[in-house]
């Protein structure tokens, strides 16, 4: 690439929630999976986490829901104490190659809610300022929509998962279960980092 390899591991995450604001609503589901833009694959994370105390489902999430039943039974089977699960969350991350760097799409829904369960249940974050020791994530995190935005020169806003091409997506169904939507992104992240790169025979 342009400047020199990028080494960086991308740990590309989506989560499933039950409304629209960490802490009155729950995180449902979150994955991971960890990728190098050349393709590399490091591992991925998966898990179901229990409601947070005192917490409701919103209720037009809860009706939407209702319309797919598949991804609903995937975010609710196997639910886990949430304080082990982002206890796990955090070995697994730091097990990761050095250099890595959150990413999702938009990185600012699902970096948040990631970021407020860090926080809430563990000593990390998804961002942590200069004054934070030993940081979970050595990078700024990347909008994996931006990104895209910026490849292929189309609004951000017109970016949703089913504005690409399957292909781009490694066929993975667009299905709201967290880490088959993780695995496509993680697929189009790769894929447009591709897209960018110019042939060396160019």
């Amino acid at each position: 690439m342009p400047g020199g390899a990028d080494d960086w591991v991308y740990v590309v995450t989506d989560v499933e929630f039950d409304g629209p604001w960490p802490g009155p609503n729950s995180m449902l589901s979150m994955a991971s999976v960890a990728v190098r833009l050349d393709g590399t694959r490091h591992g991925e994370f998966e898990a179901v986490l229990k409601p947070l105390p005192g917490a409701g489902p919103n209720p037009a999430t809860l009706a939407w829901f209702q319309t797919q039943p598949e991804a609903w039974l995937a975010a609710t089977t196997g639910r886990r104490p949430v304080a082990d699960v982002m206890s796990d969350y955090v070995g697994w991350v730091r097990g990761l190659p050095a250099r890595r760097m959150f990413a999702s799409s938009p990185l600012a829904l699902d970096a948040v809610w990631v970021d407020y369960y860090l926080r809430r249940f563990t000593t990390y974050a998804v961002l942590q300022g200069p004054d934070e020791p030993d940081p979970l994530f050595t990078g700024p995190g990347l909008c994996i929509r931006s990104f895209a935005a910026g490849v292929t020169g189309r609004p951000v806003a017109d970016l949703a998962a089913d504005a690409f091409p399957p292909a781009w997506l490694g066929e993975v169904s667009h299905s709201h279960r967290a880490i088959d939507d993780a695995r496509g992104y993680a697929n189009l992240l790769v894929h447009l980092a591709r897209q960018r790169t110019p042939s060396r025979e160019s």
